[in-house]
């Protein structure tokens, strides 16, 4: 009985640890139309593209998180909306239009394949007249 047991807590143990976070570009939607950008980082690859009106380079992600919280402190969310979306070759992108009560930006941000989940490289933002 115990052979049976000892067998039946490593099997769950092994298909519990399997089941990695996957992200998916409807999960980034999400976050941008809270404006949270906690929650968005979270999608973030280890290092960003991150381009924002008179600011842009590459950062790491704590770095990109901490500058997309100044980004909307400033610029409190209202919406997002989905323009576009697209898939080529396992990454997958999006162009919308973020709402803010100071305006609106189009936005573009790209998820690429990296291991067994789609993370964010790039996160821009432009200003829209």
């Amino acid at each position: 009985m115990k052979k049976y047991l000892g067998f039946a807590i490593v099997a769950v143990s092994l298909v519990l640890v399997s089941f990695a976070p996957l992200y998916s570009i409807d999960d980034v939607v999400a976050a941008m139309r809270t404006g949270n950008a906690t929650q968005l980082s979270k999608y973030f690859d280890s290092r960003v593209d991150l381009s924002l009106p008179g600011k842009s380079d590459n950062y790491s992600k704590s770095q990109a998180e901490m500058i997309l919280k100044d980004f909307f402190g400033n610029n409190t969310v209202k919406n997002f909306i989905v323009k576009h979306k697209g898939e080529q070759n396992g990454s997958q992108f999006c162009i919308g239009l973020l709402q803010t009560k100071n305006g609106n930006f189009r936005t573009k941000f790209f998820m690429k394949q990296k291991g067994d989940q789609q993370v964010v490289q790039e996160l821009g933002f432009e200003v829209t007249e």
